[in-house]
């Protein structure tokens, strides 16, 4: 039997490709003499890299530090292929776990622009970003400075990083900012928010970031007022993005908003791997009907229903009903008796899974 497996990360407890080995490793105990793939997925937040890096042996991993969103160095790590494609991952530069305490108004993403300017020097011809997990609302302005981009307030002086400075800005200086690639910038994403309002950046992910009430309230004036002197369409689904990290580049530097688990998929040759597979099996950390909707279980599902593969599914809880296109769903909480000794040992209770999905689906 062919088996294909291609799960998401179980955010905060196990990166996709250490959950993919882990489902193997159990699918194999039982059923050692199946012919088993690796295929990590990602949505564009964390393990987008490595999900390319999975899929794209001929890949070359480098690191690169940077100023993290309060400015201490990072390291952030990102892939070059042989066709010139640079993958960066905003959440290695520019995520929230690296921001303690959270700084609402002033966390940025300078660090992003300045591993996208690395690998522009590296000799990049595409940059593919994925923009999950971001630790700042600041429309990609501390992405973009680090390109070149200057930013003043009505007495010409340059504006401090964060998005909450956004709110004095009286001049956008783009002469300095770097063309972009040749063969052009794409943005992973998984929400499709407006730059701003009250499903916007700031009102929907800023309390997750620290936002009090009054922050939220600036940092939507903040929002708007870039919007307002750069010209672009605020209102563009997934605008929002990544503390509207996907507007800023989108506008200033032609970059294309994308459905992140989608793309993926497609850059990663999942409808090739679906041809040749017999089963799928896939997880993330909690399976509901929000699954569906555009991230990288549901998207997955989609594809292999089309084509005719069944999957099971392995997620750390299973909630509400479980789709017609799910052969099997088992949750690592079943198996470990609590929510506590799941999150205690993930990849044991994976191991188990996927020993389990072999007996189910593979037969005895």
């Amino acid at each position: 039997m062919r088996v294909l497996v291609a799960p998401d990360s179980f955010k905060g407890s196990l990166a996709a490709d250490d959950a993919a080995r882990a489902l193997a490793r159990g699918w194999l105990a039982r059923r050692p003499g199946d012919e088993v793939r690796l295929l990590p997925l990602a949505d564009g937040g964390e393990g987008t890299v490595d999900a390319f890096a999975a899929a794209r042996p001929d890949g070359e991993r480098r690191t690169v530090t940077v100023p993290g969103p309060d400015g201490r160095p990072v390291a952030a790590g990102w892939l070059l292929l042989p066709d010139g494609t640079a993958v960066l991952e905003l959440a290695q530069s520019s995520g929230l776990p690296l921001l303690r305490p959270p700084d609402p108004l002033g966390a940025h993403t300078y660090g992003l622009g300045a591993v996208a300017r690395a690998a522009l020097a590296a000799g990049a011809s595409r940059l593919v970003i994925g923009l999950g997990g971001s630790a700042s609302t600041d429309a990609g302005t501390g992405a973009l400075r680090a390109l070149g981009l200057r930013l003043r307030d009505a007495w010409g002086r340059d504006l401090p990083l964060g998005g909450g400075a956004l709110v004095n800005l009286a001049r956008v200086d783009t002469g300095g900012l770097l063309p972009p690639p040749p063969g052009g910038t794409q943005l992973l994403v998984d929400v499709t928010a407006p730059l701003a309002g009250p499903t916007g950046a700031a009102a929907t992910y800023g309390p997750q970031k620290g936002a009090r009430p009054t922050d939220i309230g600036l940092l939507d004036r903040a929002l708007l007022r870039f919007a307002e002197l750069t010209g672009g369409d605020p209102d563009q689904p997934g605008a929002g993005a990544a503390g509207g990290t996907s507007y800023g580049l989108a506008t200033l530097w032609g970059a294309r908003i994308m459905p992140g688990a989608r793309t993926i998929a497609a850059l990663v040759g999942l409808a090739d791997a679906l041809a040749r597979a017999d089963v799928v099996i896939t997880g993330e950390g909690h399976f509901d009907r929000t699954s569906l909707t555009g991230k990288v279980v549901g998207s997955l599902l989609d594809q292999a229903d089309a084509a005719g593969v069944p999957v099971g599914v392995a997620a750390g809880q299973v909630t509400g009903p479980v789709p017609g296109s799910v052969a099997q769903a088992v949750a690592l909480v079943d198996l470990a008796g609590s929510v506590a000794a799941a999150l205690g040992d993930p990849t044991t209770w994976l191991i188990e899974a996927g020993s389990v999905m072999a007996q189910r689906l593979g037969g005895s």
